[in-house]
């Protein structure tokens, strides 16, 4: 029987087979994996691009991305539906990237919804959906990705937040924006410093106004005013400060304003 094969050995088939394997699932542990939330469109959609075209591998999230039609599923993308302010859709994401990919190396909490209207007019439907979004789901998500990236011994989380936090602007009635992402920013810098030593990375981005579904043509004009640099952002230059905070191993606890010079005061 041995002599059926040319060298021998009746095993070298099946042998070959889990060595291949070995070597496949080597090489998509040696890829880094992203989890991106919000990504069917605007800044989300052009993150999940970004960090595709660096060669990661993307698991990416929205209410209902499988059908949105922005983004199709492959090899090293991952699509998964579902709302972030459920406890069962955070542990299904972080599940997936360790499940079809090895591990979980970078999270980006892109999902979160803007109100704007005078405070006295919110409703107690805007504040449980804006809380929500911006800040259950950053909860929930984080919480998960922090468990798994203790067991991996490393890793970053890149936060969505708004200058609008910081920097406020008369004639834009944005306080459930700031009440929010203004914690984001502020438990950025604490989380830090908590996981400084178990390897762990927090930043956030600040965005100004970008250009994106959420703001009409006939608006952009009027928001071009609302920065120094008197353009709108684009969603491409969010996704290239969200690289280079990734890519910059001693920098934790920064909030990194791209807005156009809006955050520096006065203008």
């Amino acid at each position: 029987m041995a002599g059926d094969l040319p060298n021998g050995n009746p095993f070298l088939p099946v042998l070959c087979t889990v060595m291949l394997w070995a070597h496949i699932r080597r090489g998509m542990q040696s890829k880094s994996t992203v989890l991106i939330t919000g990504a069917s469109s605007g800044i989300g959609l052009a993150l999940a691009k970004a960090f595709l075209q660096e060669g990661y591998q993307v698991v990416a999230n929205s209410r209902r991305i499988t059908s949105a039609g922005t983004l199709t599923a492959s090899p090293s993308l991952a699509l998964i539906d579902g709302d972030v302010a459920e406890p069962a859709t955070a542990a299904k994401l972080v599940d997936t990237a360790v499940r079809q990919f090895g591990g979980l190396d970078v999270l980006v909490n892109n999902a979160g919804i803007f109100v704007p209207k005078a405070f006295d007019e919110y409703s107690s439907s805007d504040f449980r959906r804006v809380l929500d979004t911006n800040v259950t789901g950053f909860f929930y998500v984080t919480q998960h990705a922090v468990r798994q990236m203790k067991k991996q011994g490393g890793g970053q989380v890149v936060t969505i937040s708004t200058t609008l936090a910081g920097q406020p602007v008369a004639g834009v009635n944005a306080a459930l924006t700031s009440l929010t992402k203004g914690g984001l920013n502020a438990v950025t810098k604490g989380l830090a410093l908590e996981y400084a030593a178990s390897g762990i990375r927090f930043n956030a981005i600040a965005p100004g106004i970008v250009d994106t579904p959420m703001h009409r043509a006939e608006d952009h004009e009027s928001l071009k005013d609302l920065h120094p640099i008197r353009r709108l952002g684009t969603v491409e230059e969010i996704a290239a400060a969200a690289l280079f905070l990734v890519k910059a191993p001693f920098i934790t606890g920064e909030v990194l304003h791209v807005d156009g010079g809006a955050h520096a005061g006065k203008w």
